[in-house]
């Protein structure tokens, strides 16, 4: 008699899935084939902080990062020849102007005449991969590449300077009695005479050049298209001169240290990063040696 009663009821699931669609985290787009939205879910506000029927009707393009535009047609190009993507990568424009990175998986329905796409922010995660890209290749207190990205950029400085037939220099920096500075003052001012040493290397530089912090004291410069031997002695004595300023006010009494400066140019003095790096850290240690 209670058999009746432990039935389960009927249930309409295509009345439900509408209400499933608006309680995903994930926004949901349904796009036609001229790119004009014709649905969004209401994960969309949270997204692009639209309300969805001040997007209904407008292109899904208006949106796109402007730098992103031309890979995102791409990819819709891709998608309407029935290659769905899951894993593809772009920037919206909020309606706050912010920038949100978004991970979208697409497909084109071909009866039904629309493109759908589930959409996830990824913001959060693209920049931490970003961040740690960023910590991956730079040296985490003076902000410089580090010796692994500098290697990097040697190899590849080199390859091009052999086929374009042109030279290139490597400097190898390093500062005199440093330790002193960090025994008598202690590390947290060395480090900012380390922080003030890379800025005022960088200002010496051009934007195609590369300075890096080795470790410790040491510093590198890859001077790239270089003109002339002179070109390069002048570049090393703008350094010296730099150098050779004084620190500011908050340094209170204590002067910038001195510094020595090993060179190696290619092709003459090796054509390979290692032996360019041991040439030019060997230079260094004769004119620390020299005293000047």
């Amino acid at each position: 008699m209670l058999t009746g009663l432990l039935q389960p009821m009927a249930v309409d699931l295509q009345a439900l899935y509408p209400k499933l669609i608006h309680l995903m985290l994930d926004a949901v787009f349904v796009v036609d084939k001229d790119n004009h939205i014709v649905f969004v879910s209401n994960a969309c506000e949270s997204l692009l902080g639209y309300l969805p029927n001040e997007l209904i009707g407008t292109l899904i393009t208006d949106y796109m990062h402007p730098d992103d535009l031309a890979a995102s047609r791409d990819s819709i190009v891709s998608i309407m020849a029935g290659k769905p993507h899951i894993d593809f990568r772009n920037r919206y424009i909020r309606k706050d102007g912010g920038i949100v990175h978004i991970l979208w998986s697409a497909r084109w329905y071909e009866e039904e005449g629309v493109r759908i796409g589930v959409a996830r922010n990824v913001t959060a995660l693209t920049q931490t991969e970003e961040k740690l890209r960023y910590l991956a290749h730079h040296d985490p207190l003076t902000k410089l590449t580090n010796r692994a990205l500098f290697y990097d950029r040697l190899v590849s400085g080199l390859g091009a300077a052999h086929r374009h037939q042109n030279s290139l220099a490597l400097l190898f920096l390093d500062i005199n009695d440093f330790k002193a500075i960090n025994d008598v003052h202690g590390h947290a001012v060395g480090d900012r005479v380390l922080c003030t040493v890379a800025r005022r290397l960088e200002g010496c530089v051009r934007e195609t050049d590369t300075v890096a912090r080795m470790g410790g004291d040491e510093f590198t410069v890859l001077l790239t298209d270089i003109k002339s031997a002179t070109g390069v002695a002048e570049k090393v004595e703008q350094i010296l001169m730099v150098m050779n300023e004084p620190l500011g006010a908050e340094f209170g009494e204590l002067r910038m240290p001195s510094c020595s400066i090993g060179v190696a140019c290619y092709p003459v003095d090796g054509e390979d990063a290692d032996t360019l790096l041991s040439r030019a850290d060997s230079h260094m240690y004769q004119v620390k040696k020299c005293g000047r």
